[in-house]
């Protein structure tokens, strides 16, 4: 008797196809998705760190907040539309191929390791290891994830029209790090910024899940979205996206 498939193995599958389908929409990614407020960065960064690595670093979001503190940073990133588009916007920036399982640096080469709206995508159990062995002795794995304020009363309608959370709001709730890595500590930061409604439909663009979806599905949800955006356009004569930032940081071995 032929067996189902293994759910685990179905989610584990689908997850992989979600994560690599963010360079179909890398452009939408660039126009969309928010920067990261300078307080996240000030918790996750250890004192005195020179050298920095943004690890799954997309379009280059975070690599230019941490490039303007001055710091010297390495891109790794496994999409080739999302390393398209960093090029476009960041040409000068090393930028190489490689996954948090498969880092394409030498052993202790950096002081921080930083995994911005990416670890939920990982395993784990070979990415720790992996992200220990290029960190100096006694280095910092910084995980952090934009989600929307689920607190904020639009928001929380705007969500109930989505079909669930996304990986990234239950990813970043309780990240797992796991050995060689010391406990996880957790700290967030609440900001907003203004959006306007093509900028909010841009934002939902960017989505995995919506990425995936079919057309029609995906202009289905798109519509919700425009007509929930007008509504609150009407209603308050602005829009504004709330916002936390969930950070989570790990000291490797010293």
């Amino acid at each position: 008797m032929t067996q189902p498939p293994d759910d685990e193995q179905q989610r584990a599958a689908r997850r992989r196809a979600q994560a690599r389908s963010f360079g179909a929409a890398a452009d939408v990614y660039e126009r969309a998705r928010p920067g990261y407020p300078a307080e996240a960065l000030d918790w996750l960064l250890p004192p005195g760190a020179r050298r920095v690595l943004d690890l799954g670093a997309g379009t280059g979001k975070l690599t230019r907040a941490l490039l303007a503190r001055g710091l010297e940073v390495v891109a790794v990133e496994p999409t080739p539309g999302m390393r398209a588009q960093f090029r476009d916007v960041l040409p000068g920036v090393a930028l190489l191929e490689g996954s948090a399982e498969s880092i394409p640096l030498p052993d202790a080469d950096v002081d921080a390791v930083l995994v911005a709206q990416a670890w939920h995508w990982v395993d784990p159990a070979t990415a720790a290891p992996e992200v220990a062995r290029v960190l100096r002795p006694g280095g910092r794995l910084g995980l952090l994830w934009n989600v929307r304020d689920a607190g904020v009363e639009w928001l929380a309608r705007l969500d109930r029209l989505l079909p669930g959370p996304g990986e990234e709001q239950l990813g970043s709730l309780a990240p797992r790090v796991g050995p060689p890595f010391g406990p996880v500590e957790r700290y967030d930061v609440r900001w907003s910024q203004p959006v306007d409604v093509d900028s909010l439909l841009d934002l939902t663009r960017s989505r995995s899940w919506v990425i995936a979806l079919d057309e029609e599905r995906r202009r289905e949800v798109l519509e919700d979205v425009r007509a929930q955006a007008q509504a609150r356009l009407e209603a308050v004569g602005h829009l504004e996206v709330d916002y936390v930032t969930r950070c989570s940081r790990a000291t490797a071995p010293a």
